[in-house]
């Protein structure tokens, strides 16, 4: 007989017992919308920005956005099918057995979360003043250890870095900690330890590896 949810995990799965095609749709659009605003304020950003544009010098700057537009639904599944993957792979190694489609679908809903940090440079950059550049607006990375050192301080090499560590990569943990723990019934500390292999050291890896192998 399956053991029965405990109150947290009860909570957050009727929390999250919603159409996820639906909240996938809205995602996107939201994803698309905050980009967009923030690509056109990079833009406005540059000096002379009107008399560039009538003479056509962003037409790459143009097409490479609207194919970035395109490819955001299928990068967002994509990395939720990598993230799932990952967890599976992590719970696997540590002796859990999940259903990998219940992962996959917790990746989808826990992606809201970074929906914050781009609404919250697109918020900070509304009203840019005349010295604001384009790579500031660009680079900025809100609340994590890059914008508390400043980026002028740091080598560029450890700009991506220092800018994926952050506040909601931590949020992000929390939140799968609570997923994993409802979609596998195990206790909050086997869910954090899951959380650690599954997701926390492989982004590590991936952040030294890029630092090492980074040429400016």
């Amino acid at each position: 007989m399956a053991k029965p949810l405990t109150p947290e995990a009860q909570r957050l799965k009727d929390i999250i017992d919603f159409d996820k095609r639906t909240y996938f749709f809205i995602l996107v659009i939201i994803f698309l919308t905050i980009r967009y605003l923030t690509n056109s304020l990079i833009l406005e950003s540059i000096p002379d920005y009107d008399s560039l544009e009538k003479r056509g010098d962003f037409m790459i700057f143009h097409i490479f956005n609207a194919l970035n537009y395109i490819w955001t639904p299928f990068a967002l599944l994509w990395k939720f099918t990598a993230i799932a993957f990952l967890f599976w792979v992590g719970a696997f190694f540590l002796g859990f057995k999940v259903p990998y489609k219940e992962l996959w679908k917790f990746a989808l809903v826990a992606e809201v979360v970074f929906i914050f940090p781009e609404l919250i440079r697109l918020l900070i950059f509304l009203d840019p003043s005349s010295s604001v550049t384009y790579q500031e607006i660009d680079e900025f990375r809100a609340l994590s250890v890059l914008s508390l050192l400043g980026p002028e301080n740091i080598a560029e090499q450890f700009h991506y870095a220092l800018g994926t560590i952050n506040v909601f990569e931590i949020l992000y943990g929390i939140l799968w900690i609570y997923g994993f723990h409802m979609i596998s019934n195990r206790s909050l500390g086997e869910s954090s330890i899951v959380v650690i292999v599954s997701y926390y050291i492989p982004l590590a890896i991936w952040l030294t590896f890029y630092i090492m192998v980074y040429k400016g």
